[in-house]
């Protein structure tokens, strides 16, 4: 399978390439990130807030069926 190339901020908890447009994430914002690899997921996205400076809340749902992390932005 080609993702194609990733870019800095780009997810790919589960080898598929997941781009979110960081750039309009206002603060009390959320994303919801379908995935299997919670774990994976959990660590790129500490790492791309981090880099942003950014504090964010995070929780594991189902959302239409869809396993998944949901993402807000707190600060």
């Amino acid at each position: 399978m080609d993702q194609g190339i990733l870019r800095t901020y780009d997810l790919n908890p589960d080898g598929v390439r997941v781009v979110i447009n960081w750039e309009k994430m206002v603060v009390n914002a959320s994303i919801f990130i379908p995935c299997i690899n919670i774990e994976e997921a959990l660590s790129q996205i500490k790492r791309i807030t981090a880099e942003k400076g950014w504090g964010v809340e995070t929780k594991i749902l189902i959302e239409d069926e869809k396993l998944g992390l949901r993402v807000w932005r707190t600060t």
